[in-house]
């Protein structure tokens, strides 16, 4: 009997469909409301583009109180790094950067940010710690921004911070329907529009960024949206949409899709 060497075995592995030496990852929707949830995503992206006109600008309610949407996550873990070496220009000989592959961890930080779906700004808080005081923290700013008596729904997934006890204490202090939440489904993060946000940060500012301490880091942060929002790109979301009507759009106004107290 000939014995089959190891690289025939790779030949015809690679030639054939089954290949039992790779792993593909796939994510398994254990939300058993997860069709109910995203339909209520959906819905509030509908009811965001019935507040444009055809000209593209927002149109005031007669009743003068807006409905303001902030599309909201965290960004933990963002790394600190600094270099232990100076960057080497491009030559002639070698178009790119060099740098010195040894580095040095300053730690990480926490970005909690928000992008309001009417205007297209980004509304960041920095902060060391991924805890219920820092969501807090950003919906204070939230609150601050918009004026008095206008409603602020928050599109944000089931975090443990956007539901604790602190938060609800928080919300409990607020007028009555001044925030209104919307939970995307459990593994529905896509459903989120500030991860196209934070997708686009990465690939603009945090890649291959390097820094001497975190200061500075959370000062270029915050630099990198008052950047951002001198000219905000306004979000829309056409996954779908054809599914939900302007008459269901209407007739649903403005409610949470959770038990979370709001009042």
């Amino acid at each position: 009997m000939k014995t089959i060497t190891k690289p025939m075995v790779q030949k015809i592995l690679k030639r054939s469909d089954i290949k039992p030496f790779k792993i593909k990852y796939y994510c398994e929707k254990r939300d058993p409301d997860f069709e109910a949830k995203k339909h209520d995503v959906l819905l509030v992206y509908k009811q965001v583009s019935m507040q444009f006109d055809e000209d593209g600008n927002i149109i005031i309610p007669e009743s003068g109180i807006m409905v303001h949407t902030v599309s909201c996550d965290e960004k933990p873990g963002i790394q600190a790094i600094a270099t232990t070496g100076d960057d080497l220009r491009p030559t002639a000989q070698n178009g790119c950067v060099m740098r010195d592959a040894e580095y040095k961890r300053l730690g990480t930080l926490s970005l909690l940010a928000g992008i309001d779906l009417l205007t297209g700004e980004a509304i960041p808080y920095v902060s060391e710690t991924h805890k219920s005081s820092d969501f807090i923290e950003l919906l204070k700013k939230l609150d601050a921004r918009y004026p008095e008596g206008d409603v602020i729904r928050i599109v944000c997934d089931n975090h443990s911070a956007h539901k604790s006890k602190a938060t609800r204490n928080y919300l409990a202090t607020r007028p009555e329907g001044r925030f209104v939440f919307v939970f995307t489904p459990k593994h529905g993060s896509w459903l989120n529009m500030i991860e196209s946000f934070f997708s686009k940060m990465t690939k603009q500012m945090l890649r291959g960024i390097r820094v001497k301490s975190k200061e500075e880091l959370e000062q270029r942060i915050y630099l990198y949206f008052e950047e951002v929002n001198r000219e905000p790109v306004v979000y829309h979301w056409t996954y779908k949409m054809d599914e939900i009507s302007v008459v269901e759009a209407e007739s649903a106004g403005v409610k949470s899709n959770d038990s979370l107290s709001v009042s």
